[in-house]
C-alpha cells in the first residue's frame, strides 16, 4: 500500500484581524521549474504585519501566513545549505515596469505575506530569481537585510550624497534603515518623531544626535533654509503634508511609507521652489546587495537593530504584545 500522509510544518497566520495562530499546513517537497525550496532560518516582523493584525492593511485577504523579512536555506541542488536572503517581491517579468527593470513597481507585483502566503513557517517555495546568497552574514543578519534595503533604496532614489542635509521623519525601523544609509552617502541626518522613547533610541544605539518633535521651530538659526532631501516613513497623511514646507529650495520629497489617502500641497510654493516628489516603492537587487555589503563592513550595527529573537512557538502568545509595545520595538525576529 502507498503512503499518502502528507507532512505538515507549524506556521504563523493571521486568521482574521486580531487573532494569531499556529497552524499545521502541508510542508512542501518539491518545487515547480525555476523555483526553489527554502528552509527558512529567521524571519523579521514588521510594520506590515503588525497592520494586518489590526486590520488596516487594504491589500490582504484572511487568513495569511505572513512573514516576507526571511532568511534561509536552500534545500537541494548544487547550491543546497548555502544561506540566502529572500526578495518577497515576486514580479511578473513581463509588464512595461518590469521590462524597464524596474520589478520593485511591477504592476501584478505579489508580495510575501501579503498578496500570497508568506514565510513565517519551516519551509517555502520561491523564484530562484528572488534568492541572494548571503555570504558572511548569518542568518539573523540576512532576515534584516530586506526591511534595510527599503531605505536604502529611497537613499538611492534621492541621489543623496556629501553635503546634504536630510530629515527623515518616522524613527520607525524603516525610517531608521533611511537614516543609516542617509548617513553613509554622506549626509547631515535628522530625525523627527512624535516618540521620544524612539529619538532617544536613535541617539544611544546609533548615534543620530539631530532630533526633532513636531511642532518644533526647526526652521530656524542654521536650519532656516530647510532640508536638501525629507524622506517620510510615518504612514501619516498629516505628516507627510507637514513635511513639505520642511523641505529647501531645489529639494526634495521622498515619500518612503504608502498612505490611502490623497495628499495635498500648495502649487505656488512647489514651482517656487523647484520641488521634487518622490514615490520610493520596495527595492531592487542592487539595494538588497547594497545593504548586505554595509553589513559585511561593519556598518550596519546588526545586534542594536535585533531587539529580540523568539521561537514561532512563543509568537502565539505574544503577537498582540508585540503589536501593543512596537513603540519601543525596533525588530523582532522569529525562528520557525
Amino acid at each position: 500500500m502507498n503512503d499518502t500522509s502528507v507532512e505538515t510544518m507549524d506556521c504563523g497566520v493571521c486568521v482574521t484581524p486580531g487573532t494569531f495562530a499556529v497552524e499545521a499546513r502541508a510542508k512542501p517537497t518539491e518545487a515547480p521549474a525555476g523555483h526553489r525550496l527554502v528552509d527558512i532560518a529567521a524571519v523579521g516582523i514588521c510594520g506590515t504585519d503588525y497592520h494586518i493584525f489590526e486590520g488596516k492593511h487594504p491589500f490582504l485577504d484572511y487568513p495569511r501566513v505572513i512573514g516576507h523579512e526571511l532568511s534561509g536555506h536552500i534545500v537541494d541542488g548544487p547550491e543546497a545549505g548555502t544561506l540566502v536572503v529572500v526578495n518577497p517581491y515576486i514580479s511578473c517579468g513581463t509588464c512595461r515596469a518590469c521590462r524597464r527593470g524596474k520589478p520593485n513597481c511591477c504592476t501584478r507585483i505579489a508580495v510575501l505575506g501579503v498578496h500570497r502566503d508568506g514565510g513565517m513557517c519551516p519551509r517555502i517555495v520561491v523564484p530562484e530569481g528572488n534568492l541572494y546568497p548571503a555570504h558572511g552574514l548569518s542568518p539573523e543578519q540576512a532576515a534584516m537585510v530586506e526591511f534595510l534595503a527599503i531605505g536604502a533604496h529611497a537613499v538611492a532614489r534621492a541621489g543623496c550624497g556629501t553635503d546634504d542635509r536630510v530629515l527623515v521623519t518616522g524613527a520607525g525601523p524603516i525610517g531608521l534603515g533611511t537614516a543609516l544609509f542617509a548617513r553613509l552617502a554622506g549626509a547631515e541626518v535628522h530625525l523627527m518623531d512624535l516618540s521620544q522613547s524612539r529619538l532617544d533610541a536613535a541617539r544611544n544605539l546609533f548615534g543620530f544626535t539631530e532630533s526633532h518633535r513636531p511642532g518644533d521651530d526647526i526652521l530656524s538659526g542654521d536650519l532656516s533654509e530647510g532640508f536638501d532631501v525629507v524622506f517620510d516613513a510615518t504612514g501619516n497623511a498629516k505628516a507627510i503634508e507637514a513635511g513639505f514646507p520642511l523641505v529647501a529650495h531645489g529639494g526634495s520629497s521622498v515619500l518612503v511609507s504608502v498612505v490611502k489617502d490623497d495628499i495635498t500641497f500648495p502649487d505656488a510654493e512647489f514651482h517656487k521652489r523647484e520641488s521634487r516628489i518622490i514615490g520610493s516603492r520596495n527595492a531592487l537587487r542592487e539595494d538588497f546587495d547594497r545593504v548586505m555589503a554595509a553589513i559585511r563592513d561593519g556598518h550596519i550595527p546588526t545586534d542594536a537593530i535585533a531587539t529580540a529573537t523568539l521561537p514561532l512557538s512563543d509568537l502565539r502568545d505574544r503577537f498582540a504584545e508585540l503589536v501593543e509595545d512596537r513603540e519601543n520595538i525596533i525588530k523582532v525576529l522569529v525562528t520557525p
